[in-house]
């Protein structure tokens, strides 16, 4: 049993680091586009790495066909939301980050 305690734990700080990860992107990244990939990304995977933590955590029952539910609908809705929120922005003209050319 303290087996899957440890992995349950693994999965959590797992996704803690990536979730982490996720909001240095958004601090650090010069633009719109390349802040909302990185929250994109991290956050997904994140979030579906914490609830497989609390899934091994739980073992099998009715809570955890819940979690497996919702992680699958994170799967599905995260990467949609992302694309629509780029797509309008590049719609609307917002514009991208160009490194500056030497001279």
């Amino acid at each position: 049993m303290e087996a899957l305690h440890v992995v349950s734990a693994l999965l959590m700080f797992s996704g803690v680091f990536f979730m982490i990860a996720g909001a240095l992107g958004i601090i650090r990244f010069p633009d719109f586009y390349t802040r909302l990939h990185a929250a994109g990304k991290c956050d997904t995977l994140g979030e579906v790495l914490i609830i497989l933590g609390f899934i091994v955590y739980e073992g099998f029952s009715f809570l955890s066909v819940k979690l497996l539910f919702l992680s699958f609908f994170i799967l599905l809705a995260n990467p949609v939301g992302t694309h629509a929120l780029i797509r309008a922005a590049y719609l609307t003209g917002v514009k991208m980050w160009k490194k500056e050319e030497s001279q």
